[in-house]
């Protein structure tokens, strides 16, 4: 389980959170909704270690993440798997170099027979069996997801961690990546934290949503519960989100 709380970080005089408290659940799906610059992205940071609190905590299985030595961060993070907002996948390598990189990184003795195996079961995963060999240049984007998301799975994480995962995309194909981290959620039961602006992603895939407003937490409950809210905030947030 993942527990935050009382989460306080400022940027010289911005005050981003101001007193977050959430708990994810093991193997839950939860979304993580709200305005640009609410801090968003700046909270699951905080999750594996990139930024540390100015006060309160992030615990990760009872660990709290901002009193671990280098080592111990190391290790906390070989669990999690993380698909960037704009898929940063490297252009000169193909994609298995891309998707094979945690792997070859991590120094896990892998052989490279070993090292292509699992990069073809992880694309099998992702719907995308034998392009290897192929360029980023000559994907798509929605190609280009389906493989970034590949190389966070591949060292077979028990979290995952997606920034913005249906931006930039079409609809069918934000329907697409979607359904595919509903799938991958159940299929091997994966915590996953999907941050987003899209409520189409909210109602595809959360089984839990939170609304970060002001710094702090505002709304947390299911899918149907926040679109079927009275509160004007969030009546705002959703008009303003096109659903």
């Amino acid at each position: 389980m993942i527990e935050i709380y009382k989460l306080h970080k400022s940027f010289g005089t911005k005050k981003v959170l101001d007193g977050i408290n959430l708990q994810i659940s093991k193997g839950e799906t939860i979304v993580i909704i709200g305005r640009s610059g609410s801090g968003k992205s700046v909270l699951i940071k905080h999750i594996v270690g990139l930024l540390n609190p100015d006060d309160g905590f992030v615990k990760v299985e009872n660990q709290r993440v901002d009193e671990l030595n280098e080592k111990e961060i190391y290790n906390l993070r070989r669990k999690f798997g993380f698909l960037f907002q704009g898929s940063a996948l490297f252009d000169s390598m193909t994609v298995e170099e891309n998707v094979s990189l945690p792997l070859v990184e991590s120094s896990n003795g892998y052989s490279k027979s070993q090292v292509q195996e699992i990069v073809a079961e992880k694309l099998g995963l992702v719907g995308l069996p034998d392009i290897q060999k192929l360029k980023p240049s000559e994907l798509s984007g929605g190609m280009k997801k389906r493989v970034a998301l590949a190389r966070a799975l591949v060292t077979s994480p028990e979290y995952i961690l997606y920034d913005e995962p249906t931006t930039g995309l079409d609809p069918i194909m934000s329907d697409s990546i979607d359904n595919l981290i509903k799938e991958l959620g159940n299929k091997l039961n994966v915590t996953s934290v999907v941050v987003t602006h899209d409520m189409y992603s909210v109602k595809n895939v959360a089984d839990k949503v939170a609304m970060v407003h002001e710094g702090k937490i505002y709304f947390v409950g299911k899918p149907q519960e926040l679109l079927n809210s009275s509160d004007p905030v969030i009546i705002d947030f959703i008009k303003r989100t096109g659903v």
